[in-house]
């Protein structure tokens, strides 16, 4: 009698301390209510122009939450059948499976069952930690109960699909479909779903990219579990196992990603704009104005002239910017030879003398003016003065051609094709230094320039992003639009954040434009970037500063303006005319690809445009001694066609000298170097 009044007594005690445990337990645990407004980390997508995943940005955790009607069923019913086939008829504890599972553990004397419910295992990942404790089992089990009472089945299997962990940093199933299989979670079929399904267990052991056997060896565990719970047949589950399963290429051990320059430009600007935090767990959806396809042939160029052609002519960095210049969306961007060992964006952070890519602006003003393409140019030796300074006390300036030759009268059109330095100082002298500042500004330059008749030669610093936007004004008849990176930004909520639409600005008059477009055509056609030739109509301008230190090529087409800049980030000079060897042709091999599948398109002639013949030598209507090699036509607006005739073959007829489309000599020596 005794001995049973102790024992009740002890079993009374036990029940106290446990509830009294149990009552302590309850009051340090959190409220479930709290996933009411639970936001789990989520990645931020940011995507191509034909949606096309660029890149995903996390921290942490790699997630992207869906809801429970966009998860493929089979996948669903692989993981029920495996880690809780009760899950729908218990309420958050599976006591007959806690049990079993105990029993085997204790007869084998280690864990071979685990007992958590799917519940359970929500209640663990949302609020406690992974330590194996009395009180942690005890907290998982209240936890457990509370959300059932508190949430649907569904609402607990769409939680728990998006929370748990599935290997290689990536969380949810909707970043696992993506990172194993490239596709989206509802699109998973029964092999893929059984052999996700099976990872839960150990994630990074039975990784199919670490362990394809043992991922195997488990998913045929998750059939056979199926077909006694899921409702899946005996062919139907030989079939999947049978199925060769295709691992998405673009998988975690790939070093890279496909434009990390521009998304690194991306991102600093979402997280400029929205905060860090926003962009790196908000789950945001950026979509953007990049081409695949053209910053594919965009890197493959860079990569290949860097690695082909950077010891030849002494250069160890590249950068390329492609922009659609009818409404400023940016195709491709390539900051940089390798971003993996520089992140520095050479396309838009780099600031660096255009060299005369910069002329064009010049001789825009001029026709503005009502300068023509056959307005003569003295190209004699000058001295010019200006401002003195402590390098310069004279205040004199005598510069000189990059042959060191002289040309004596030249046209406009021919100075701009081969890029004559002394009659563009001339030029600008005549046009006035503010005129073409004030062109400059207008169509996009935005960096330093002073005033000075050096501005012409390009010597104040630009970016590529500057130079090849503004060249769009010449491809878009004087429209200006500003380059565009980001087409919609959304949230994890769908709410549109922002959205941009092309701004469009009329900064040159339309025949201006044209006039310019038909004076570039000729520097590919016959000037300094005849090796820039692409096949279709297009228009161009080459730049080199002083002592090869920077080698610069500017090109275009109606639909797309491409810059392409050469160099060294030291400043180390290059060898060879990189200038007119390099460029144009890098600029030419990614023109081919990207073009590649696009109709030509000319450039629309202006009402007001009248094509006339005139003599490449005076710029007048040719004479009847006028050799026919030296005849172009040119297209002059109606109030500045030339109606005298050429005065410099008078009656006699010269020898016939070299073609028309020949380039200069120093450029033909280049050629034989090459």
């Amino acid at each position: 009698m005794r001995k049973t009044r102790y024992l009740l007594i002890a079993f009374f005690v036990i029940i106290a301390i446990i509830a009294g445990l149990m009552a302590q337990i309850i009051t340090q645990l959190p409220d479930v209510g709290s996933i009411d407004s639970y936001l789990p980390s989520e990645a931020t997508i940011i995507y191509s122009d034909d949606n096309e995943i660029l890149s995903k940005i996390h921290e942490e955790e790699n997630r992207q939450v869906v809801p429970l009607s966009k998860i493929s069923p089979y996948l669903i019913k692989a993981v029920i059948s495996t880690e809780d086939r009760n899950f729908y008829f218990h309420h958050g504890i599976d006591f007959g499976r806690t049990i079993r599972a105990a029993g085997k553990n204790i007869l084998t004397g280690r864990i071979v069952e685990g007992g958590s419910t799917i519940t359970q295992q929500l209640a663990r990942n949302l609020f406690l930690t992974k330590k194996k404790s009395f009180f942690r089992k005890a907290a998982e089990a209240i936890l457990a109960m509370q959300i059932e009472r508190r949430f649907s089945k569904e609402e607990i299997l769409e939680l728990y699909l998006n929370q748990i962990y599935w290997g290689h940093n990536s969380y949810g199933i909707e970043s696992a479909a993506y990172l194993y299989f490239g596709k989206e979670a509802g699109e998973l079929d029964l092999a893929e779903a059984s052999l996700l399904a099976g990872m839960i267990e150990a994630p990074e052991l039975l990784s199919p990219y670490k362990n394809f056997e043992l991922s195997k060896k488990r998913q045929k565990k998750v059939l056979i579990n199926m077909i006694k719970y899921g409702g899946v047949s005996i062919e139907e589950a030989k079939a999947a196992f049978a199925k060769e399963l295709v691992l998405f290429p673009d998988r975690v051990k790939r070093k890279g990603q496909i434009a990390p320059y521009f998304v690194s430009h991306v991102v600093q600007y979402l997280s400029d704009k929205y905060g860090a935090e926003m962009v790196y767990k908000g789950g945001l959806k950026v979509y953007t104005t990049l081409s695949a396809s053209m910053e594919k042939a965009a890197e493959e160029t860079i990569k290949k002239f860097v690695t082909e052609e950077g010891s030849k002519y002494n250069f160890s960095q590249a950068a390329l910017l492609s922009i659609d210049p009818r409404n400023g969306y940016i195709k491709a961007m390539v900051g940089g030879a390798d971003f993996y060992k520089s992140q520095f964006n050479r396309a838009v952070q780099s600031r660096r003398p255009p060299g005369s890519s910069f002329k064009p602006f010049v001789y825009a003003a001029a026709v503005e003016k009502g300068y023509s393409p056959g307005t003569i140019l003295s190209d004699k030796k000058t001295t010019f003065q200006v401002f003195p300074n402590k390098w310069n006390p004279e205040g004199t300036w005598t510069p000189y051609n990059f042959d060191k030759k002289f040309h004596g009268n030249v046209t406009m059109r021919h100075a701009l094709e081969q890029s004559l330095n002394i009659p563009s100082i001339k030029l600008l002298e005549q046009v006035g230094i503010d005129s073409a500042i004030n062109m400059a500004r207008r169509m996009g330059i935005k960096g330093e320039m002073e005033y000075a008749l050096a501005l012409t030669l390009g010597v104040y610093d630009v970016t590529l992003m500057e130079m090849t936007s503004s060249y769009g004004v010449f491809a878009n008849n004087g429209i200006r639009v500003e380059p565009i990176a980001i087409l919609k930004v959304v949230s994890r909520d769908g709410v549109i954040l922002e959205e941009n639409k092309p701004q469009e600005t009329q900064v040159m008059d339309k025949n201006t434009a044209y006039v310019m477009v038909d004076m570039m055509k000729g520097v590919l056609q016959r000037g300094t970037g005849f090796k820039g030739k692409i096949g279709r109509e297009a228009a161009a301008k080459t730049g080199t500063t002083e002592q090869f230190r920077d080698a610069w090529f500017i090109g275009f087409v109606p639909q797309n303006v491409t810059g392409v800049w050469v160099g060294n980030d030291d400043n180390r000079s290059m060898k060879g005319v990189a200038e007119v060897s390099v460029c144009p042709r890098l600029w030419k091999d990614y023109m081919q690809k990207a073009l590649a599948n696009e109709p030509e398109i000319k450039f629309p002639r202006p009402e007001g445009m009248v094509k006339v013949q005139i003599c490449r030598d005076s710029g007048l209507r040719p004479s009847p001694n006028c050799p026919s090699n030296r005849l172009i036509w040119v297209d002059f607006l109606k109030n500045d066609v030339p109606m005298s005739q050429c005065h410099i073959h008078g009656g006699k007829v010269e020898e016939e000298g070299e073609e028309e489309t020949t380039p200069p000599e120093w450029l033909q020596e280049e050629e034989k170097i090459e």
